[in-house]
């Protein structure tokens, strides 16, 4: 059974929802493979003035936009496409926006979240005896994320692959 050609509103909202998946992959590897390599190099003091630094300077509307906009533009991805809903292609983004949703939205909430609360209570003159460990169970929660967040853009990226491969008729084009 053949279905109807995808529309340049259909795989423009497929484009978005990647490139959205793409940046915030990127937001994640950069921190843990950049940032946090920096600052596990700090004495208590300095990664606890940092920390909370990074922790209050990230809540922006540029960041809350892609954060949580990735999951919107999923979905919206995901109801514009719903003729497709038998294509591989589609249950690709199905499966890469509820993951989005669950190991990298929920997740924040409560792993990563409550970890930053806690850091910026801290006094750099007077750590809490866990210090460290905090910072090791942070740096291991935002190295989940990039693992989640990757998962999510590849499986975004292979929705797209696998429409341009798909056998459903190509619009018809005047020549």
């Amino acid at each position: 059974m053949q279905t109807r050609p995808y529309t340049l509103l259909e795989n423009t909202s497929l484009a978005l929802a990647i490139l959205m998946f793409g940046i915030m992959a990127g937001f994640f590897w950069t921190y843990t493979f950049n940032v946090n390599l920096a600052t596990a190099q700090l004495d208590g003091a300095s990664y606890a003035r940092v920390q909370s630094l990074f922790n209050v300077n990230v809540r922006h509307a540029m960041f809350f936009s892609f954060f949580f906009g990735s999951a919107i533009v999923a979905v919206l991805a995901l109801i514009l496409n719903y003729h497709h809903y038998r294509s591989p292609s589609f249950w690709l983004l199905a499966s890469a926006a509820v993951l989005y949703m669950l190991g990298i939205i929920l997740f924040t909430k409560f792993i990563n979240l409550p970890l930053n609360y806690y850091t910026e209570s801290w006094n750099p003159e007077h750590l809490p005896q866990d210090w460290e460990a905090t910072r090791q169970s942070w740096n291991a929660a935002n190295a989940g994320r990039v693992f989640i967040s990757a998962l999510v853009f590849v499986l975004s990226l292979a929705a797209l692959l696998l429409r341009s491969l798909s056998p459903y008729p190509r619009a018809k084009t005047n020549q």
